[in-house]
């Protein structure tokens, strides 16, 4: 006979059981989420509304902040909310939902940096073929590609962890419903669904990374045959907030998912967690805007409008 009862609600651990460890939490994670909010958003607002940068880089752009701003939100107001309140529970529809999105979000944010990367290879290693093979109809399909290799694998992944069975205890060693926790609370014999997720993870971050490495490779192969050193400069700046978000990315992301059961330590996932679900997302416009004088004139183009029209209205 078969004992285990149906899973209506799942309890997360947390970060914390200290009241004054989550208060602090509580204001670092809204100081941190408020960044992120009007960071990701105002970068895909300046670029939208400024004509300068509509191009494909800043197309690219627009949309990694998208998706750096649902991917954070999957997750932080949750967590968030779990501090305020103090109820920890998730039901299994919710559970299943925000697990379904962040994988989503988080796989499309992959490609998105790969294909940012092929958009610099062919900006700095055939400029003058560049706006021809750089087409509108050419980023909509790259973007296109993202988007539904983002939600398939989602879709895969989801599938996959929450086929198996979840009985007695219904309590997730985490803050939030990420696979590894949630295998190692399944009552199932979770090895197949392990090696599923190795070689999807392993393969879509082995096919992104090549793309980049390829990239590169040609890119700094053309700028050490550049003659001037301002155009090396100017190249190697092109790519510098592309490359620091791109290390951060793969580094976390390698270091969750690409290692076997028995050498998660939770404790240590969970930083590693809090650092790419919500320090990622606030960093990537810092990144990008403090190392780019397009996107730096354009916030001090907007903010000299904001203040001329205060001024206006005193």
């Amino acid at each position: 006979m078969d004992n285990t009862t149906e899973v209506t609600e799942f309890v997360l651990v947390g970060l914390s059981d200290d009241p004054e460890v989550q208060i602090l939490l509580f204001l670092t994670f809204s100081l941190i989420y408020l960044l992120s909010l009007v960071g990701n958003l105002g970068m895909t607002e300046r670029i939208l509304l400024d004509s300068r940068l509509h191009t494909p880089m800043y197309l690219f752009l627009s949309q990694l902040s998208l998706v750096d701003f649902g991917y954070s939100s999957a997750v932080t107001p949750k967590v968030m909310a779990g501090f305020l309140t103090g109820d920890k529970t998730i039901s299994y529809e919710a559970c299943v939902t925000q697990f379904f999105f962040f994988v989503a979000f988080i796989t499309v944010e992959s490609f998105l940096l790969a294909a940012m990367a092929y958009d610099r290879c062919a900006a700095v290693c055939k400029p003058l073929h560049y706006t021809a093979a750089m087409t509108t109809k050419a980023c909509a399909r790259l973007l296109t590609g993202c988007c539904f290799c983002g939600f398939l694998n989602a879709c895969v992944h989801t599938g996959n962890v929450f086929r198996l069975s979840f009985c007695g205890c219904h309590v997730v060693n985490h803050f939030f419903c990420d696979a590894p926790p949630l295998l190692a609370l399944s009552c199932s014999d979770s090895y197949v669904s392990e090696m599923v997720i190795f070689f999807v993870v392993g393969f879509n971050a082995l096919f992104s990374v090549l793309i980049i490495l390829n990239s590169y490779l040609f890119i700094f192969v053309t700028i050490l045959r550049m003659r001037s050193s301002e155009g090396r400069q100017k190249a190697f700046s092109t790519c510098a907030s592309h490359l620091t978000a791109v290390s951060i990315f793969y580094g976390t992301v390698i270091f969750m998912y690409l290692q076997p059961s028995s050498s998660h330590s939770m404790g240590t996932d969970k930083m590693a967690s809090v650092f790419y679900t919500m320090v990622i997302p606030m960093l990537n416009p810092l990144v990008y805007s403090l190392r780019n004088k397009e996107v730096k004139g354009a916030f001090k183009t907007a903010v000299g409008k904001a203040k001329s029209s205060i001024g206006f209205i005193l």
